[in-house]
């Protein structure tokens, strides 16, 4: 069984933490490498882990957004455990442009349940692919910003850099 990547990069954001198998990527965000691990499914995460100064495309595309091409970002191959319902909601958040911000209720209906507004405040809480999965660019309605799971401060800045505020 071969173990899963790891690698950190610096960024403008903080640093981000990656968990990959070879260019799939299963994890990012800006809290810990340690908080990925534990949020990964046990049946993934038994695999271990091993350090690698890049993943494949992945860094190459983070870099990119950071040097300025902040489209390329849904360019990258991305798998997480969740229902239907989350599944289409991440689908529908890397089709959000960088620099625009859609609401929960819009996300809920770009998801196939207009009423789902809740449960598409929990795909974004629980989306463990970000900012690849742009749960930054979901608002609230009427356009406050509403939460961010690694701190308003970091969502303001991916927002600010993109463009979208």
């Amino acid at each position: 069984m071969t173990k899963l990547a790891t690698a950190t990069h610096s960024s403008p954001f903080g640093t981000l933490y990656l968990i990959a198998e070879d260019d799939l990527l299963l994890a990012s965000g800006f809290r810990s490498l340690e908080d990925l691990k534990r949020r990964l499914p046990e049946d993934v995460a038994v695999r271990g882990f091993q350090r690698a100064d890049s993943i494949p495309m992945v860094s190459d595309v983070w870099h990119a957004y950071c040097d300025g091409d902040i489209k390329g970002l849904s360019q990258v191959k991305w798998q997480q455990t969740g229902g239907p319902f989350r599944q289409k909601a991440w689908k529908a958040m890397t089709k959000i442009s960088a620099g625009k911000t859609i609401s929960y209720a819009d996300l809920a209906l770009k998801s196939g349940s207009p009423a789902a507004m809740r449960a598409a405040g929990t795909a974004c809480a629980t989306n463990l692919i970000a900012p690849f999965i742009p749960c930054h660019r979901i608002v609230r309605t009427g356009g406050a910003l509403g939460g961010y799971g690694y701190g308003l401060p970091t969502k303001i800045s991916l927002l600010k850099f993109e463009g979208a505020i």
